[in-house]
Order: structure tokens, then C-alpha cells, then sequence
């Protein structure tokens, strides 16, 4: 069905009285305040030092049931919600749909992924459509305290701040899951972690679980592993098996959020400098088009050949590691969970550059805590002869005895939304989809999929891409019956194979 956008009009007045002058003064102060008090979320540093678990906090309707770092932010966090909320059209279409009919009535969804503004309208979006929902943050680092703030005023159980510890990161899952009288149904996970914590502690209440939706590459590979004691699932890959989400998030997105991402945190111009990629997935091609276009002089290292052939074809020359290290500006590893860089590396290249910058940009996966393979990396540069200074929220300066130091960049973890962002239309493609392929596994009959994991359908691919179109004002051509018979497709679509990425 074709979906009406309804007319959005405002009306402002031309000259505001004194009155209005004056409101609009003070309203214009209390942005200045909430915004600086809420650069806090940002930063490592707080006038309160006191763990969010260790505090007392309600929100206005008097409810407890979450663990924020600052409720008191949460006027400021619905702003940026607002803001996201015109990014996100088919989300709100979705929402618009849902006014007379509850697709997700009764669905109690328990989900783990970033939390942002942008996850924010996803989780209202949910609970418009009728879902209860928990939720914990599947990075230590990308949470938006003042968004987690605004959910939880809202009514919204949120267990997450910027910053948690490991064990903070397992307590906030486990406050998700662990509640008295709240059965999930509905799994929506960034990594797995949340499904495995669900899998290895709590069976009986795995059990129970109609479906899943995976966000990563890695959560992927890991269900596909558990698939033999699996209930039966619907497991919906987005990450690279969605064409949509391959060809706009890992690829396209990389040009929006790279170059801010390293800008603010090295300062560094980048034409002319040595970059050295470290992998050419959909991350690493994205990757090397920003930086050529910024003037960089481009490396690639990579162990397919398939996607090595693709690199020399683009004109990007490929190398091993170690033939550059000592020459390069920047590493950028685009490679998952396994590190493209020895952790011992970087100590032991007595020829490094005096000046490197270590990120990795857009995982495959979301990042945990000490438990990634960060660990190692961060154990290698922890030793007495190195000296750890911090820069600015996110940024470090390794530096060896003899004064060469290594700038590594949200401690080797996930860099886009630890020093950056995603641009929102990007991620209204992907929570969109999720979405979707929550209501088509709540709804669906039993036996309709087996204890499997599945990709995404096509046709549902193709549906999301077409809700974003309005935007854009584009209008489809339509096939006629002699176009498709020829090609043996229906005018309606799908018009791609399911293994079409």
C-alpha cells in the first residue's frame, strides 16, 4: 500500500512582542546550559564521578526500572531525537501506518544494539507498533547519555551510558533480561553477545524466543554456529546480505563519517599523507574512495583475492603490513574482530613513524569491551617503557622512550560512533528493516521458517528502499506486461535475486 505523507506546515510569527523577545532569550539561555551541561556524555570527564549502578534515580512518572548516567539530561536527549525523527521518513510512515493496527501487540522485545538518537526512534517506533521493549547498549562507548536519558523518561527500560566497564557492560544485559515477571519473545541483537548471554544463562527462557534479528556480520556467523540448539528463528542479516544495507551503510557512509571521525580527533591534513587500509570489504572500500578523493596517498592490504584484484583495479597498490609501517601516517583496519595488526607490532618497529595514527572505522561487528581483540593491542602498549597520555575524549598519545608515539584513536575500538556519527538517513534504512523483520517473525504462522538462519528477502529489501523514495520526490517506472514476461518477473517485484548483495 502506498503510504500518504501528511503536509507538515508551521507558522511563525514575524516579529516576536516583548514578551516573546524575552521568553525567547531565556529559552535560548537554557539551550546554551543544557548543551554544555550535557558534553559530559562526551567526554571522560564529570563533575559526577559516582557509577550510575551506585545511584537512585526516578523519572517523572516515578519509575526506576533503568540505569542512565544522568536522567536530568533527558530534555536535551528528546531534541535530538526530534532532530533524527526527520531523517527517519519511513520510520514515521511506519508509525503513521500503526495508529489504527498493532502489528507488534504482545511482542516483548529485548534488544542490544548502539544507543543513539537514531535507535531512540527505532525503539519509539516499536513501541507504537505495540512492542514492549528492554534494552542495553552493545558498545562501551557510543551511548548518547542524554538520549539514554530521554528514553528513560519516557518509560523506556534503558540499562547504558557512555563509558561502562566490562562487567558494567554483562550487569546492564543481564538487568534486561533478568526480570521478574517479563518473559522476551523477540530478540534484537548488535553481535550476539545479548543472544548468547540469553543461550548460556538463562535456556529455559531462550526457549521461549520466537525469533532473532541480527544486526552484524559477526552475530551472524555466531548464530549460524548455535543454529543446531536454536529455537526456530528468523535471523535477518542487514549487515552485508541486505543490498541496501551493504551499498549505503559500509560503502557510502564511510565518506560521511571518516573524515570527521579522524579530523577531530588528529587534526591532521590529509592530502599527501600515507594511509594504509587494511582490508577491502564494503568498509575498506569506503575507506579508500574518502581518502582518495581527500588527496591521500592509498595502501591496501588484503588476503582475498578477489577483493585484492578489486583494489589494484580501483588504483590502489597492494602491500603487506609490514613493507609500509614504518612509512605510513595512518593504519586504518577494516578486517572484524581479528586485529590486521600484530598487537606486538607497533612496540617492536624500533622504524615506525614519528607520528601514527591507529583507528579502526566501521566494524563488522559491534565492539564489547577488553574482551575484543583490543585487548591484546592495548596489553602490547600497556608496558612500564610506554607512556599513556590522553589528548582528548577518545584520543591517546603511546609514546616510546626514545619520543615516537603511536595516536590511537577510542582505544583501537569502534571509531564512527565513538568519535563520530552515521548519518541518520543512512540508519533509518537499516532500523527500518529491523523493524520489518520483527513484525514478519512475531506475525508469522508456525512452520513458516525452520531452526535456520535466514537472509533478509528481497522483497523486503526492495520495500524499505521504496518507503525512503518520497524524500527524494522519485518516482519509479514501472514494467510493462511485455518486460515482464520477457524477463520472468512480476511488475511487482522482487526484482533481484535473494543472493543479490
Amino acid at each position: 500500500a502506498q503510504i500518504q505523507f501528511a503536509d507538515q506546515k508551521q507558522e511563525f510569527n514575524k516579529r516576536p512582542s516583548k514578551i516573546g523577545r524575552r521568553s525567547l532569550s531565556r529559552s535560548i539561555s537554557q539551550s546554551s546550559t543544557d548543551s554544555y551541561s550535557s558534553a559530559a556524555s562526551y567526554t571522560d570527564s564529570s563533575d559526577d564521578e559516582t557509577s550510575p549502578r551506585d545511584k537512585q534515580q526516578k523519572n517523572s512518572k516515578g519509575s526506576s526500572d533503568f540505569c542512565v548516567k544522568n536522567i536530568k539530561q533527558a530534555e536535551f536527549g528528546r531534541r535530538e531525537i526530534e532532530i533524527a525523527e526527520q531523517e527517519m521518513p519511513a520510520l514515521m510512515a511506519l508509525r503513521k501506518r500503526a495508529q489504527g493496527e498493532k502489528p507488534l501487540a504482545g511482542a516483548k522485545i529485548v534488544g542490544c544494539t548502539h544507543i543513539t538518537a537514531q535507535t531512540a526512534v527505532l525503539m519509539e517506533t516499536l513501541g507504537a507498533l505495540g512492542a514492549q521493549c528492554r534494552w542495553a547498549a552493545c558498545n562501551i562507548y557510543s551511548t548518547l547519555n542524554e538520549v539514554a536519558a530521554a528514553l528513560a523518561e519516557s518509560g523506556f527500560p534503558v540499562f547504558a551510558w557512555k563509558g561502562e566497564s566490562e562487567d558494567d557492560f554483562w550487569w546492564c544485559i543481564d538487568r534486561c533480561v533478568n526480570v521478574e515477571g517479563w518473559q522476551p519473545n523477540m530478540i534484537l541483537d548488535d553481535g550476539g553477545d545479548l543472544t548468547h548471554w540469553i543461550y548460556k544463562k538463562y535456556p529455559n527462557m531462550f526457549k521461549k524466543i520466537k525469533g532473532i534479528v541480527e544486526e552484524s556480520v559477526t552475530g551472524v556467523h555466531r548464530l549460524g554456529r548455535a543454529t543446531v540448539a536454536a529455537p526456530e528463528s528468523l535471523e535477518v542479516s542487514k549487515a552485508r546480505d541486505g543490498s541496501n544495507w551493504a551499498g549505503f551503510t559500509w560503502a557510502g557512509s564511510n565518506w560521511a563519517f571518516l573524515f570527521p571521525s579522524l579530523k577531530r580527533t588528529t587534526d591532521m591534513m590529509f592530502g599527501g599523507k600515507q594511509v594504509v587500509v587494511c582490508g577491502y570489504g564494503e568498509v575498506g572500500k569506503g575507506c579508500c574512495a574518502a581518502l582518495k578523493a581527500m588527496g591521500s596517498i592509498v595502501y591496501v592490504t588484503e588476503i582475498d583475492p578477489i577483493c585484492a584484484l578489486q583494489a589494484c583495479m580501483d588504483g590502489f597498490r597492494l602491500v603487506k603490513l609490514n613493507e609500509v609501517i614504518r612509512q605510513v601516517d595512518i593504519v586504518i583496519t577494516c578486517t572484524g574482530r581479528v586485529p590486521a595488526l600484530d598487537p606486538k607490532g607497533p612496540r617492536q618497529q624500533d622504524g615506525v613513524s614519528d607520528l601514527l595514527a591507529l583507528c579502526m572505522p566501521c566494524l563488522q561487528l559491534g565492539w564489547r569491551s577488553s574482551s575484543d581483540w583490543c585487548a591484546p593491542l592495548q596489553a602490547s602498549l600497556r608496558t612500564p617503557e610506554l607512556t599513556w597520555e590522553r589528548v582528548r575524549s577518545q584520543v591517546d598519545h603511546v609514546i616510546w622512550p626514545d619520543g615516537k608515539r603511536i595516536v590511537l584513536l577510542a582505544e583501537g575500538r569502534l571509531l564512527n560512533l565513538s568519535c563520530s556519527t552515521v548519518p541518520t538517513f543512512v540508519l533509518s534504512i537499516t532500523a527500518t528493516t529491523q523493524a520489518l523483520a520483527l513484525i514478519e517473525l512475531y506475525n508469522a504462522p508456525e512452520g513458516r521458517y525452520k531452526q535456520d538462519v535466514y537472509l533478509l528477502p528481497k522483497k523486503m529489501d526492495e520495500y524499505v528502499a521504496s518507503l525512503h523514495l518520497p524524500t527524494f520526490d522519485a518516482h519509479l517506472t514501472e514494467l510493462t506486461d511485455e518486460q515482464a514476461k520477457y524477463l520472468g518477473l512480476n511488475k511487482n517485484g522482487p526484482f533481484k535475486p535473494n543472493y543479490y548483495r
